[in-house]
């Protein structure tokens, strides 16, 4: 009988075309799923993830999940996958499931952070996006409140993408203070389009360097317009934090 297993995991995305497998370039996916195929002896192995990263994106939380006819031991599993591994992948540990769980389409929350420094600082700059100019904090905690109130993200989703629908549950969007010099911005969503962190906070940018008022961010957001939005943000100071089922 075929056994359902979650792998929870993390990854440092520098070196990688994002999570799912590309033709022109190295993925997550491909390198988590060779190792795992060549350790349980599963050609064709599949492995299928909780989302989508876009390139140099990272991951401190990531759950996927792959089928296997064996009993594992998860402990001498993960322990094992983590030495064939390179080092900006992590296994935290594996899990057995019921068959119906399914890493992307049981998950009920996702959440993720982007990170900005507003003075130079040579520990950031891989994992952090440096801000050149003051910012206004509270006007911008104003305008990702009224994120919460929104379905409609139609103006955060990268233009071409092959998405049904743009409609998103956002419970959670806040710019929490890490440090004198650092912040980040927390966004919890039952799903995500694609670029659409990035872009929430090009936009609530413009906001807080008063290039754009809180109504017209509001204009923005009701429009479901990219172009209107602000501009999309390096991905490197961008992670998926948590994936809760």
């Amino acid at each position: 009988m075929m056994k359902r297993y979650f792998i929870d995991f993390a990854y440092d995305g520098t070196a990688y075309h994002g999570w799912q497998i590309q033709p022109n370039g190295t993925s997550v996916q491909e390198v988590l799923q060779e190792c795992l195929a060549r350790l349980l002896r599963m050609p064709g192995l599949g492995v299928v993830g909780a989302g989508r990263t876009d390139t140099g994106v990272h991951a401190r939380h990531m759950t996927a999940h792959f089928d296997c006819e064996t009993e594992l031991d998860c402990t001498q599993v993960a322990y094992r996958l983590n030495r064939m591994l390179p080092r900006d992948i992590s296994v935290y540990g594996l899990r057995e499931v019921a068959p119906d769980m399914h890493a992307r389409f049981s998950a009920v929350a996702r959440t993720y952070h982007y990170y900005i420094h507003t003075e130079k600082n040579p520990f950031l700059r891989h994992y952090s996006c440096r801000m050149h100019y003051d910012l206004d904090f509270t006007l911008m905690n104003e305008a990702a409140r009224h994120l919460l109130e929104v379905r409609d993200f139609g103006s955060f989703c990268k233009a071409g993408s092959d998405v049904k629908t743009t409609l998103c549950e956002v419970t959670e969007a806040e710019w929490v203070r890490d440090g004198e010099c650092a912040w980040h911005f927390r966004v919890t969503a039952n799903r995500f389009l694609r670029n659409m962190v990035r872009a929430m906070v090009g936009t609530l940018i413009d906001v807080g360097r008063h290039r754009i008022t809180l109504e017209q961010f509001k204009d923005i957001v009701a429009s479901g317009s990219r172009s209107s939005a602000g501009e999309s943000m390096p991905g490197n100071a961008l992670f998926l934090e948590e994936v809760k089922y």
